[in-house]
């Protein structure tokens, strides 16, 4: 499943079709309440947003006042960005989000939309965390959007479930258990016997292992939430918003 390399997922093409203003994951009703707990959590000092993309989280939160500053691997969802915003309003270092720096000290670091999951070994999401803690004033926090592996949806036998369909579109994921690899496949289709495939790799992980990888940075878990608005998080929970925190 690893055959699927980063640079190769966020190419020009996906860079192109990933805006999409005023739906989906640029809907108000998903991107309001991220806007929002991410200012309450910087506190009026700077952030820095981990694969910070074409700006999806990073444009608005700057338009609310809070500085901010991105890492992105992927150089065409850059140029994506930079027709949003210049250099001055969001500069951006290019390179890993595990290994990158930024110059300066944040009041909080954060990634969102299951963007660890693109780090596809343990070693390298340890690595994301120690890596947010060194960019990180006394006190500063990181902040995760994740989903829960949805193993229980896994009968045994099979290896992979469909997690979403609606009129031209299937979403389906596969996994790999030995090695807490998942593909995600996104089918879309129209009226003809034509489909497109966008494939993105992941590596799963547990709350428990990610607050594992915490402390292991220096950082202690916050707070939990089922979502950006403050839900309450359970076992039921499809996904969660993980506050860490260092040391004061």
């Amino acid at each position: 499943m690893s055959d699927i390399r980063q640079d190769e997922t966020w190419d020009a093409e996906t860079a192109a079709q990933y805006d999409t203003p005023g739906i989906g994951m640029f809907a108000p009703e998903v991107l309001d309440p991220t806007v929002d707990r991410l200012a309450e959590l910087a506190a009026g000092g700077p952030a820095l947003e981990f694969a910070v993309g074409t700006g999806r989280v990073a444009v608005p939160l700057a338009g609310r006042g809070v500085p901010v500053t991105g890492i992105e691997l992927s150089e065409p969802m850059i140029e994506r960005l930079r027709a949003k915003v210049d250099e001055a309003t969001i500069p951006v270092v290019v390179g890993d989000m595990a290994t990158a720096t930024a110059p300066g000290e944040y009041a909080l670091v954060y990634l969102v939309f299951n963007t660890i999951s693109n780090l596809l070994t343990q070693a390298e999401q340890v690595a994301c965390f120690r890596n947010a803690a060194r960019h990180l004033a006394p006190g500063g926090r990181f902040v995760i959007e994740l989903w829960v592996p949805e193993l229980r949806a896994l009968p045994p036998g099979r290896e992979a479930t469909v997690w979403l369909t609606q009129p031209g579109y299937i979403g389906l994921d596969t996994y790999d258990l030995l090695r807490q690899h998942v593909v995600s496949h996104h089918f879309r289709f129209d009226g003809s016997r034509q489909a497109s495939l966008f494939r993105s790799p992941h590596r799963y992980v547990w709350p428990a292992e990610l607050d594992l990888m915490g402390q292991l940075a220096g950082f202690e878990l916050e707070s939990r939430h089922a979502d950006w608005a403050g839900a309450e998080f359970t076992a039921e929970s499809r996904s969660h918003v993980s506050v860490y925190r260092l040391p004061g």
